[in-house]
């Protein structure tokens, strides 16, 4: 398995003129899988050497500006590029909870209609993820009767036996989130190769000595 990381951007707080707000590409198996979404990442896509047509999975570590402001825009990009008759296969995105509704409205208020289907798989966070005062619960969010249905997706809770959150699982990798301590609830992610049994054959090396 063949992995390569490009970094589109590596600014804090916002974006300069040289330096994009955080995001990042992981390129497996002719899939690209981006880790982060600041302002400017579509635009950082476009002069590296990736396609932003292959996104396949986005994973956002938490819910400041700087990390995530950009994914509307990059959904909406990815989907004028979409061909309106084919049969793109859903990007699935990773992310606190709070993501599913701050993307279903800003879609929904620009009028924007996806040309392809996506997911929203939220992980709950635990108060002690960041400051009591900074935490807020946004489990009752687009709840209320009436509203439209949001897009589909998971909510992930922590394995206490783990102390992660188990994301992705292939026959190759499995794709973990940790908790990390913010100023708002944030999380790692981990990429953690599965085994690879040899092809030797062992008895017949100790027959042969």
């Amino acid at each position: 398995m063949s992995l390569e990381i490009t970094f589109l951007g590596t600014g804090s707080a916002f974006p300069s003129p040289a330096r994009g707000a955080s995001a990042l590409v992981l390129r497996r198996e002719g899939q690209c899988w981006l880790f982060d979404c600041g302002e400017g990442t579509q635009t950082q896509l476009m002069r590296s050497h990736l396609r932003a047509a292959r996104i396949s999975k986005i994973f956002i570590t938490h819910l400041h500006g700087d990390h995530f402001f950009g994914l509307p825009g990059l959904l909406c990009t990815l989907s004028m590029q979409s061909d309106p008759g084919g049969s793109r296969a859903p990007v699935d995105i990773f992310g606190p909870l709070g993501l599913r509704s701050f993307l279903w409205r800003s879609l929904e208020l620009s009028h924007s209609q996806l040309l392809f289907p996506y997911a929203v798989h939220e992980l709950v966070p635990t108060p002690d993820q960041c400051p009591a005062e900074e935490f807020k619960d946004f489990s009752g969010w687009d709840t209320a009767e009436g509203l439209p249905q949001g897009p589909p997706g998971r909510v992930l809770h922590l394995d206490p036996e783990e102390d992660s959150y188990l994301l992705v699982e292939d026959e190759q990798l499995v794709v973990r989130a940790f908790r990390l301590f913010h100023r708002v609830p944030s999380f790692g992610f981990v990429l953690e190769e599965k085994p690879r049994p040899g092809k030797l054959d062992v008895q017949k090396l100790k027959d042969l000595g």
